[in-house]
């Protein structure tokens, strides 16, 4: 990626600033954006992703963009829907060709994420704090087709997206994550390491497809349940999941106690509840 300006020219001759309604916060640091790939690729046991088709949602001037491209993916896409990023975009992928990059200009929550390419997915990603968890819902649905999601996350959504049973932090994201993913803490990141620095820490993390594939319609059985429980988190299951049928012989089958609440319950007997149902 020699042949490209240093970031901070990128950022400088186009006047760049971010802006808040999109959620942007860039990362222009290129010691910690490496440091974000490396760090995935030893966690997956890869040296790179030659081979791989390689998504980065929100890529803003690129800092992630060239770390991505070092580790030489076979396609690179990047969704992006600032048109001034889009500029940029178009600069990079005249430096490493077209058949290498591709550019989606638009909203990545509309993007088709059902799709299985041809080359193994991954995506990679300093998520727009504003869409990150809708982002990662759909991911999760479609988890079957990815072999990895390496993203940013506000360090809060973080805690919660790993947060155990009988925690404050745990509630409907933790479940779904955990049934359909293993997930690895990564790295740490200061407000400090971004432009603007936010208010808050954020924590990078790597998801990883568990080998039991869940069916569309389970994970939304399991969505739905969880939605009911977590709605009412501070009462007991008999109250808040008190429409569902036959509830005391469920909640037996799957060794739930009526008078527990739902942050008591784990994942596992979440998955088993949705497929009595």
């Amino acid at each position: 990626m020699t042949e490209l300006p240093s970031l901070k020219q990128t950022v400088d001759e186009y006047g760049l600033l971010a802006k808040k309604s999109l959620g942007q916060n860039f990362l222009l640091d290129m010691n910690i954006t490496g440091k974000i790939i490396r760090s995935s690729l030893a966690a997956q046991n890869k040296p790179d992703w030659r081979g791989e088709a390689v998504y980065e949602v929100g890529p803003g001037p690129g800092g992630l963009t060239r770390a991505i491209l070092e580790a030489e993916p076979q396609n690179l896409t990047v969704i992006e829907m600032d048109s001034r990023c889009i500029q940029i975009m178009q600069d990079i992928q005249t430096v490493v060709g077209v058949d290498r990059m591709q550019i989606v200009e638009g909203d990545a929550l509309k993007f088709d994420w059902t799709r299985k390419g041809d080359l193994p997915q991954n995506v990679v990603s300093n998520l727009p704090y504003n869409i990150s968890v809708p982002l990662l819902l759909g991911w999760l649905k479609n988890m079957q087709n990815f072999n990895s999601l390496t993203l940013m996350f506000q360090k809060e959504v973080a805690e919660r997206i790993m947060a155990e049973p009988n925690n404050k932090n745990y509630g409907r994201l933790s479940v779904l994550a955990q049934l359909v993913c293993k997930i690895k803490p990564l790295l740490t990141l200061n407000p400090n390491c971004f432009v603007p620095a936010p208010k808050i820490w954020s924590m990078v993390l790597l998801f990883l497809p568990q080998e039991r594939v869940l069916s569309p319609e389970l994970f939304a059985k399991i969505e739905k349940l969880t939605e009911m429980a977590f709605g009412q988190r501070r009462k007991m299951i008999r109250q808040s999941l008190k429409s569902l049928p036959d509830l005391e012989n469920l909640c037996a089958k799957v060794g739930i106690e009526p008078t527990m609440r739902a942050e008591n319950i784990s994942p596992e007997r979440y998955l088993r509840l949705a497929e009595l149902l």
